[in-house]
């Protein structure tokens, strides 16, 4: 009985990869070896990048938040600590959408966190620090 061989299959999966590299340049568009890596590479990128998307555009709102605070007299990290307090549930993106698009309602979540703040003792281990004991001088 003759072997089989792959036949038809081999062709279209050839072909399938190079549709898939279609766009690229050089040996990675014509060979299938080469079309191979390059689409394993693409792959690895794109997973690696779509995560640090997310960290680049949450770097940003936080940027834009720091800013938008410091032009109201505050602090990025005491508006962020007051909102928990207070407990208003926005994130960062939208945080930084209000503070660009309606100042308004962005001014009264300062003036909440601030209100908040000052009726409100901060925690003793924050507030107080024990001074260090003097060193004796021999």
């Amino acid at each position: 009985m003759p072997r089989a061989r792959k036949g038809a299959a081999r062709t279209q999966g050839r072909r399938r990869l190079l549709r898939a590299v279609r766009g690229y340049r050089g040996t990675h568009r014509k060979h299938k070896a080469q079309a191979k890596i390059a689409i394993m590479r693409a792959g690895q990128f794109a997973y690696r990048d779509r995560r640090v998307r997310r960290r680049d555009f949450r770097r940003l709102w936080i940027t834009r938040l720091s800013a938008a605070c410091r032009m109201r007299g505050t602090r990025y990290s005491r508006f962020i600590d007051g909102l928990q307090r207070v407990g208003v549930l926005l994130n960062r993106k939208m945080l930084s959408q209000l503070a660009i698009e309606d100042p308004s309602v962005f001014d009264k979540l300062v003036g909440l966190v601030q209100a908040s703040s000052s009726s409100t003792p901060r925690a003793a281990s924050s507030q107080a620090r024990k001074p260090k004991p003097a060193q004796s001088v021999k």
